[in-house]
């Protein structure tokens, strides 16, 4: 008898390294093992090369069932018994023949595509492995057997590696002129088609025909572009829609159903969206989490960890499917507006949420809600009528605009959603104040003054306090980075007392006080930037805020070093990086290291500090102009640099400088938060006298360094 009826492998492509090698470990630990994954992905594949690889540690061999195209489930058994090669002309029924053959047998039993017989073939498989201990049975289909003692394996797309590496395979073989390159085109083509392994074939054979960019461009209607798989391919193989429509086949109404409406989702999202956007005629909201298991456990949605709590995610190429359902249903545009409602609801609570303990929550949630939230911007800015919806949710999502490092998308949206006139004021007032806030950090100081202008006219015109009192506080802010100091106190109070007078307390308003403090320590008047920044930090603690906490360390920090306690400002920059690097703040991070350098500087460290201010200097590429352009937040870096020449030479300093700018942002957070351990006390820098961080008589000041009376500044 032959050891094994396994096909010989047709292409020298392997790539999946760790999925082979789990596989490998499961097969010696387990008599039942499933690869599941949604069509197209490489399910059978993966469990052939398995099968081939570990066929020698079983004496019988290695049996491969192809069960795809059999559509009587009692054809399952005769499939079985003809795979093995077992004559038997006796009236015994094949599932005894079967017992009897493999009863002292050590075999692998490889079944693939069982996903539309499932319930015969995991009968078929309980009984057989009970009457045979030496078998040991591995399935590939869309779904689990869910028998006892099953090793369950999933089977993701592709990595972005592995991805191009068999793309490029399958575009040389189908067209020799393509070269190997994996340029830019190649990697966002892989990344549109989730990395699956079918579809990055099928694409790849229309290269004869059209260039990468080509078939991007025609992605949009992918089931009728990726056809025309390989000779000898299953059938469900040849197209990309035959293997996606026959998970579709598999599906139970409902399941179809909420298929269809579940492709209005990008990204990931969570049980309590699909209950609220899903649910409705023909599927309450209550039988969500049944029919969505069942999807699940059908590889047609996928679940997974994230920051924000367990999330599902359907494939895009699986959504493209569904979408075409929803929209043949009729049902896409109430579907898509309940999904806007969803997330519009979401970013509200968000936005409440911000000033209090879940923070760090708030913004995880943002961040995994971030491609459903563009969706819901979309819909907004396409409905005729809804520019005011786009508008409030732009400027109701300030907190991760601003505190998570998104100052560019938030400025592409609120700049969208303000193009089209809109007649309800409170929306567009919020926009406005919120383009404000953005443009100013990253140095448009145009932009900041048109927005906020007509902002405070039409605050003005309908009477809206709080909005004029934002305005200020934005004009202030303006103001204090235009290094109009006296202007920049003089608004920055006006708005805190309207704030205190209309009862406004977010995380806003004390930013408004931290903006005020740092007026105050830029013009020496240290004592009252500490007494504003230490309310700031206490109401901070009673409210759970890290945010803002971290900007007011950052003026203590800036004190504390002026008074020459380089000890306690390293403490406050250590939590202060610590926070901003968190929430993906650049603009609070790159303040932090800026003056962590001068503090390291200080200590007798300065080709670290010219290692922490090149690092600084790759940050400031990523928001705006360095140190926004102003001689007052300038003056450390000026201070830092001026020090570490004078101890380094030009050409050392220039070196270390450079070696800064090279490291990542992770690597620069490392870098700035060993500091303490790394460094000694060491001398001052230079030799010269210093009195704590102050100028003092005779010390040649930077170029552009702002004065106080008697000829002093801090820091």
């Amino acid at each position: 008898m032959r050891r094994s009826n396994l096909p010989a492998e047709l292409d020298g492509f392997v790539g999946r390294a760790a999925e082979r090698a789990e596989l490998d470990g499961l097969l010696a630990r387990f008599r039942l093992v499933t690869v599941v994954g949604v069509g197209g992905v490489g399910k059978s594949r993966l469990a052939l090369r398995a099968a081939r690889a570990a066929q020698n540690r079983y004496c019988d061999g290695a049996w491969l069932v192809e069960l795809a195209h059999l559509r009587d489930p009692g054809l399952v058994e005769h499939a079985v018994v003809e795979a093995l090669g077992l004559a038997d002309g006796t009236s015994r029924p094949p599932r005894e023949v079967l017992a009897d053959h493999l009863a002292d047998r050590r075999l692998l039993l490889v079944l693939d595509g069982f996903e539309h017989l499932v319930d015969v073939c995991a009968e078929l498989v309980r009984r057989l492995l009970r009457s045979a201990p030496g078998l040991v049975v591995l399935a590939a289909g869309r779904r689990p057997l869910r028998l006892h003692g099953e090793a369950v394996l999933p089977l993701a797309p592709m990595s972005d590696e592995d991805a191009v590496r068999l793309f490029t395979e399958r575009a040389v073989a189908a067209w020799p002129a393509f070269g190997s390159e994996a340029g830019a085109p190649v990697r966002e083509l892989c990344r549109r088609l989730d990395g699956i392994p079918l579809a990055l074939e099928l694409a790849a054979g229309r290269l004869p025909s059209l260039t990468v960019e080509q078939v991007l461009h025609r992605l949009d209607d992918r089931f009728r572009l990726l056809t025309g798989g390989t000779r000898g391919a299953p059938a469900r193989h040849q197209t990309l829609r035959t293997a996606i429509g026959w998970s579709h086949e598999l599906c139970t109404p409902q399941e179809r159903l909420l298929w269809a409406r579940l492709s209005v989702f990008a990204g990931p999202f969570d049980l309590e969206a699909a209950e609220y956007v899903c649910g409705g005629p023909d599927l309450p909201a209550d039988r969500v989490l049944d029919v969505l298991g069942e999807l699940v456990a059908q590889s047609v949605v996928a679940r997974e960890a994230d920051p924000a709590g367990p999330r599902f995610r359907v494939l895009d190429t699986v959504a493209a499917y569904g979408a075409e359902w929803l929209e043949a249903l009729g049902d896409a545009h109430r579907v898509r507006r309940r999904h806007r409602d969803w997330y519009m609801g979401l970013a509200t609570w968000c936005e409440l949420d911000w000033f209090g303990p879940r923070q760090a929550e708030v913004a995880a949630c943002a961040e995994s809600a971030l491609p459903n939230l563009r969706v819901a911007l979309e819909v907004c800015l396409e409905t005729p009528g809804e520019a005011h919806l786009a508008q409030h949710l732009a400027g109701t999502l300030w907190f991760y605009w601003v505190g998570c490092g998104r100052l560019a998308e938030g400025r592409h949206w609120l700049d969208r959603s303000l193009s089209p006139a809109s007649d309800h004021e409170e929306a567009r007032l919020k926009a406005l104040r919120v383009l404000g806030y953005v443009a100013i950090l990253q140095g448009d100081q145009t932009a900041a003054l048109r927005a906020l202008h007509e902002c405070g006219e039409r605050a003005a015109l309908s009477g809206n306090a709080l909005a004029a009192a934002y305005t200020t506080h934005r004009t202030g802010c303006l103001a204090l980075l235009s290094d109009d100091m006296p202007r920049a106190e003089e608004l920055l109070g006006r708005a805190l007392g309207a704030y205190r007078e209309l009862g406004e307390l977010n995380s806003q308003v004390l930013m408004g006080q931290v903006e005020l403090a740092i007026t105050r320590v830029f013009q020496g008047d240290l004592e009252s930037a500490v007494a504003l920044c230490e309310d700031v930090r206490e109401v901070c603690e009673e409210r759970g805020e890290r945010w803002t906490r971290a900007y007011a360390l950052y003026v203590l920090a800036y004190a504390a070093w002026t008074r020459g306690d380089h000890v306690a400002a390293r403490g406050l920059l250590d939590e202060c990086v610590a926070i901003d690097h968190a929430f993906h703040d650049l603009v609070g991070l790159v303040l932090a290291v800026e003056l962590l350098a001068l503090v390291t500087a200080s200590e007798g460290d300065p080709a670290e500090a010219a290692m922490l201010q090149g690092a600084a200097g790759a940050m400031w590429e990523k928001v705006g102009p360095p140190l926004f352009g102003s001689a007052y937040f300038s003056a450390p870096r000026t201070l830092c640099e001026q020090r570490a020449v004078e101890a380094l030479g030009a050409e050392r300093f220039a070196g270390h400088l450079a070696e800064g700018g090279r490291l990542s942002l992770d690597e620069a957070v490392a870098r700035a938060l060993a500091g303490r351990g790394r460094r000694g006390a060491g001398e001052p820098v230079g030799g010269r006298a210093r009195r704590g961080g102050r100028w003092v008589p005779g010390m040649r000041k930077p170029a552009g360094s702002p004065t106080r009376k008697g000829g002093e500044t801090a820091g």
